[in-house]
């Protein structure tokens, strides 16, 4: 568990640093109606940062481990990650410091306990008896490369095998080496010339502990005599090893090899081998060996009471089976069946009923890990079904490009997402239980419900219910339905402008209250859904297109159609609910012959049957102008008390009524400001012919690996409109603040790497001279009801928009009556002139009452759209007007409201109407906000935001005093700055990989409450019995062969081993998650009763059984005793 230096800011001592200065300078009070001073309740002492949980797949995995008695499994990754997964629900996060690959995990079965071995020739020894594993100690080898580990059941003797050949042994207890090691050259031949090569396998005779199979990549292998110190047989082939495996009885082998055969051994018959198999090569009829296939990497032998064996393996496919996919061959008596995998096989286990390698296994699953998946094979039923799996490990299914994190939300949500997801699931599992199921869960201290919502590279939004600690998938939604797919390639119509991911996600805005959802899409476009419990069939998609086109030019204006920035509605009397091509192109692209009006999807004109869940209420698309794509959305908002939604770009703003199905508003960003621009922006030069973009889309980032496609569907190469310097543009931070810069919208998240691409593509010299301030973004949208302007003596509906020059505008709303006249009127909409200006991009903006309260968006309750309404709910409808939560609404007139705006460089309370900054605090200088939020948290309310330079801060409100700063991570991944997300009562996350989510907090209740929280991963639990050796084994020998290893490896019969061969490194151990001071003791406590209870039991248990040896030699005595007293003084030919 990583510590945080948490540097408090204390209250009274502000007064020395700049910021608080000028926030004290700031604190003006306008004459003659002073600020009412606000009560805040949160300190400083109510922060702490440290992580949670994380979940998803494990990112790069590298090894896989199962303890079949605790039943829990182990994977370990190539950044030297540990994921332990018990039942659904119990799941662990653990790190190696040095981020090595994990190479190898050995469990300790049934001690709670688990090696790893990694890539940097270190071994560690994890104690898994606390919730929050540690290593106790680690060992480090100095002069060899580690390959291989074998630890036997019940054993403390850990055989490690080397590059160069040899095995050393380690005490597991002690974490020391033995005396006692195992040469290369004294195993092999001493007539063989050459290296055996790196050990490749290392294994126990299952009947005789005493014999060691050693397997090296050359093809030898050779049963070591660990008594006597010499080989007993070597067997040679001339193929080179991958794996090999006992048959149960210890008297045959089966080892894989690199040509795609296996060789099954008779122990005692070294000369070659009883069969030679190639699962899948082509037998030749001559009597020919087959054709060599790929290597076997893995195989195993696993024996039934009942039946024939199973020899299980994967790899070994013909050389001619080109784009076939990996598979895993489970051959059983004469069937062998091939399972296809999704993605290349990492490892896999057998899972079996008995941890004894001298007993009849009796498989019944295999778990096979996946590059990027986990799967599980059902062995006991026909055609070997997989199970169900119930972690959350899909989150990668597609790549995430955006993420939303919701805590607190209203209680129906989570059962109304999982009953339209409950239908989404596939049919055909395993009808068993997933057989993964150790550990304990920790107690539900959070009983609020939490939803996180991820968006894809495929337009595929998940929802998933994050409540307690835990995640599990509700419900999938594919935006890619309401459009027409290309069968392939030569029929794309040429108007897309991205190759690859043209529905990727790009911003998701959702109302939890009223369940609106809309998303805004890499090829511009907006959609917007409406839940529903019932299915229904589309006749006609309803559809507008938007021509958004901003550009000063003197010579023409391609924005004829555009109405005024009057207070008049903009096409608000004419519903479009087809897709006409209602905006007429401009002269010039059209005599140019260029691409004009048309979107770069097509929507489906066949009726569209859609399923209960999310459901198309509206698509909107921009459309391309003159040969110009559409510039790509950067904010979104919805509401679903005003039935709006409103989404802006580097061009300018539009507003939609999702409603009547109208555009409302159309305007270019200088255009909001009327006559009150505060730039002086240079006229574009005409436009040349020029050619079509290639794309407006990147997937990935210029110089990123390509399994890392889950970076942005839309990062490109550069982005001047919001540069100082070009030539700093390469530069990595730069990088990052242009990502966000453009994604910041109000209830979103910096989540995807914007970037003007009709500019960045450098596609003439006229683009890249203009001046930056002519491409001002629209950055954040917020719907509220408040002062609109200086004079208002009442709150009104409004739209807040911010800029990425820091420009705060006001646009008002006025809605029509509810009901019916609501349908029929048109929203009229208008700059109000209201102007407020911050330092850098804005990115949040939110509004409190005169108590301090926040108040939020109006929204309307959620109801069924599909059912008819009864009379008398029509009437109710028609008296409706859109519900407002605000407190403010019904307040008195004196009563007023403060504004609070964040940028990426400084946070304001601006108070309204007299729109005077009341506070105002200088975030950071030398970086920039990349995330900020405004949250609950103890029932009050806080601004939280995370800075590229890997900060995170916290500010109270409205006074924004510093109550906490903690150096968090700094920004090494773009990743991180697109899907970083604050939420209510201390939650936050990010998308630590491309496959995992990482949740932290920063609340201290949170904090001490974690290690309640998190599950248990052990269970004291009785390991089974051994088998039985019968007595016919007992009487003639047969049975296993123990051995006493500590008499062999021990000091004082081995001796010592070299000092500099490897080092002890002791371990932080028993330091025990957040609070391990205060709860550590209790655990102590807990688990000194626990070893105390186990001592005991050990104890009664010698006791019963020093008592039961001491009847049986007094039975055996007076037996002998009444024998000699029977033939004393008989004659030896008397008996």
């Amino acid at each position: 568990m990583r510590k945080f230096n948490i540097r408090k800011v204390l209250d009274g001592l502000t007064a020395g640093s700049s910021s608080a200065s000028q926030q004290q300078q700031q604190q003006q009070h306008p004459a003659g109606n002073r600020e009412p001073e606000i009560q805040e309740t949160l300190q400083s002492e109510h922060f702490q940062l440290c992580k949670t949980v994380r979940h998803g797949f494990p990112y790069q995995p590298s090894a896989l481990a199962f303890d079949p008695v605790q039943k829990i499994l182990a994977v370990g990754t190539q950044t030297g990650a540990l994921r332990l997964f018990g039942r659904p629900g119990v799941e662990c996060y653990c790190q190696h410091d040095s981020g090595a690959a994990v190479i190898q995990l050995q469990f300790l079965i049934n001690e709670g306990a688990l090696v790893s071995a990694l890539a940097d020739d270190t071994l560690h020894l994890w104690n898994l008896r606390q919730k929050r594993p540690a290593i106790l100690h680690s060992l480090k080898f100095c002069r060899e490369r580690v390959t291989f580990c074998h630890l036997p059941f019940q054993s403390k003797w850990l055989y490690v095998g080397t590059e160069r050949g040899n095995i050393h042994i380690v005490n597991v207890e002690s974490f020391t080496l033995s005396g006692y090691v195992i040469m290369w050259n004294k195993a092999i031949e001493l007539s063989s010339k050459s290296h055996p090569g790196p050990v490749v396998h290392i294994s126990d005779n299952p009947m005789d502990e005493g014999k060691l199979l050693i397997g090296f990549e050359s093809g030898t292998v050779v049963l070591w005599d660990l008594k006597s110190k010499k080989a007993d047989y070597r067997y040679t082939y001339d193929e080179a090893i991958h794996s090999v495996a006992w048959h149960h009885e210890g008297k045959q082998f089966i080892c894989s090899h690199s040509d795609g055969t296996l060789t099954i051994w008779n122990v005692r018959s070294p000369a070659k081998p009883i069969q030679t198999i190639t699962p899948h090569g082509k037998q030749l009829k001559d009597g020919k060996k087959p054709e060599p296939c790929k290597p076997i990497l893995k195989v195993e032998f696993k024996t039934t009471r009942s039946g024939e064996p199973f020899i299980i393996l994967s790899g070994g496919l013909s050389y001619d089976t080109v784009g076939r996919r990996p598979c895993l061959t489970v051959m059983h008596g004469k069937s062998t069946a091939v399972l296809e995998m999704d993605y290349s096989i990492v490892d896999f286990l057998t899972l079996c009923e008995t941890p004894y390698p001298n007993d009849f296994q009796e498989p019944y699953a295999v778990v096979v890990l996946l590059e990027k998946d986990l799967v599980l094979i059902d062995l006991a039923q026909n055609g070997y079904p997989i199970f169900e799996n119930p972690y959350p490990l899909t989150i990668h299914e597609s790549p995430v490009t955006c993420c939303e994190y919701f805590a607190d939300c209203p209680v129906d949500l989570i059962p109304a997402l999982y009953s339209v997801g409950a239908r989404q699931k596939r049919q055909g599992y395993s009808k068993k239980e997933w057989p993964i199921n150790g550990g304990n869960w920790g107690l539900g201290v959070q009983s609020y419900p939490e939803i996180i919502i991820t968006g894809h590279a495929d337009g595929s939004v998940k929802f998933w219910d994050a409540s307690a600690i835990t995640l599990q998938v509700l419900y999938k939604l594919k935006t890619s339905k309401v459009f027409e797919k290309s069968r392939n390639k030569d029929e794309r119509p040429n108007t897309d402008i991205v190759d690859e991911d043209p529905y990727a996600i790009q911003i998701i805005s959702w109302c939890p209250e009223s369940r609106m959802l809309c998303i805004a899409g890499v090829s511009a476009h907006v959609i917007i859904y409406r839940f529903s419990k019932q299915e229904v069939i589309t006749e006609v998609i309803p559809m507008l297109e938007v021509r958004l086109l901003y550009e000063i030019n003197d010579v023409e204006s391609p924005e004829g159609e555009q109405a005024p920035p009057l207070p008049t509605p903009v096409g608000g009397s004419t519903p479009q609910p087809i897709p006409p091509q209602s905006h007429p192109s401009t002269s010039s692209s059209s005599s140019d012959g260029l691409r004009d009006n048309v979107p770069c999807l097509k929507v489906k004109s066949s009726p569209l049957k859609q399923s209960p869940g999310y459901q198309t209420e509206l698509v909107i698309q921009l459309v391309w102008v003159g040969g110009e794509p559409p510039q790509q959305i950067t904010s979104l908002a919805v509401n679903s008390s005003y039935g709006l939604v409103v989404f802006g770009n580097c061009n300018g703003i539009a507003m939609v009524d999702y409603l009547q199905k109208a555009v409302l508003l159309n305007l270019g960003t200088i255009e909001l400001y009327g006559s009150n621009d505060p730039y002086r922006r240079e006229p574009r030069s005409p436009r040349k012919s020029r050619q079509p973009s290639g794309g407006l889309c990147d997937i990935s980032e210029g110089t990123v690996v390509p399994e890392d496609r889950c970076k942005s569907p839309t990062s490109g190469s550069s982005s001047p409109h919001n540069s100082d310097d070009e030539q700093k543009m390469n530069n990595f931070i730069e990088k990052a603040k242009m990502s966000r810069k453009l994604s910041l919208p109000t209830d979103l998240k910096p989540d995807l790497d914007i970037k003007d691409n009709s500019f960045s593509r450098s596609r003439s010299s006229s683009v890249t001279s203009i001046d930056k301030e002519s491409r001002e973004a629209i950055s954040a949208l917020h719907f509220c009801e408040t002062f609109t302007r200086k004079a208002d003596s009442s709150p009104s509906p409004c739209l807040w928009v911010g800029t990425t020059l820091g420009t705060v505008l006001v646009i008002a709303l006025n809605l029509p009556p509810g009901g019916e006249q609501r349908l029929l009127q048109p929203v009229i909409v208008s700059p109000s002139g209201t102007i407020l200006r911050l330092k850098g991009a804005i990115l949040r903006m939110a509004f409190l009452d005169t108590t301090g309260c926040l108040v939020p968006p109006a929204y309307e309750s959620w109801r069924e759209h599909n059912v008819p309404e009864e009379k008398d709910e029509k009437e109710k409808l028609k008296k409706r007007r859109p519900v407002s939560v605000s407190p403010s609404s019904s307040q008195e007139i004196s009563e007023n409201q403060y504004a609070v705006i964040c940028s990426e460089k400084q946070a304001k309370v601006i108070s309204l109407p007299t729109q005077n900054c009341a506070y105002k605090q200088n975030i950071t200088e030398t970086s920039f906000v990349l995330r900020g939020d405004i949250v609950a948290l103890s029932n009050s309310i806080c601004l939280a935001c995370f800075c590229a330079n890997g900060h995170i801060m916290t500010f109270s409100l409205p006074s924004l005093r510093p109550l906490l700063d903690v150096y968090y991570l700094p920004l090494t991944n773009m990743r991180i700055a697109r899907t970083f997300c604050f939420a209510n009562n201390g939650q936050a996350l990010y998308l630590v990989s491309p496959t995992e989510i990482q949740r932290l907090t920063y609340s201290q209740e949170t904090c001490e409450n974690l290690q309640e929280m998190l599950g248990e991963l052990f269970t004291p639990l009785e390991t089974p019995e051994a088998p039985n050796r019968g007595f016919f084994k007992g009487l003639f020998g047969g049975g296993a062969q123990s051995l006493d290893r500590e008499e062999l490896f021990g000091e004082s019969s081995s001796g010592k081993a070299s000092r500099s061969l490897a080092q002890h490194i002791p371990g932080p151990g028993g330091i025990e998650g957040v609070k391990g001071a205060a709860s550590g003791v209790v655990g102590e406590l807990a688990r000194a009763r626990l070893a105390l209870d186990e001592r005991g039991q050990k104890l009664g248990d010698l006791e019963e059984r020093t008592a039961a040896m001491l009847s049986s030699a007094d039975s055996f005595s007076k037996h002998a005793h009444e024998m000699m007293l029977k033939y004393k003084d008989k004659k030896w030919y008397q008996f």
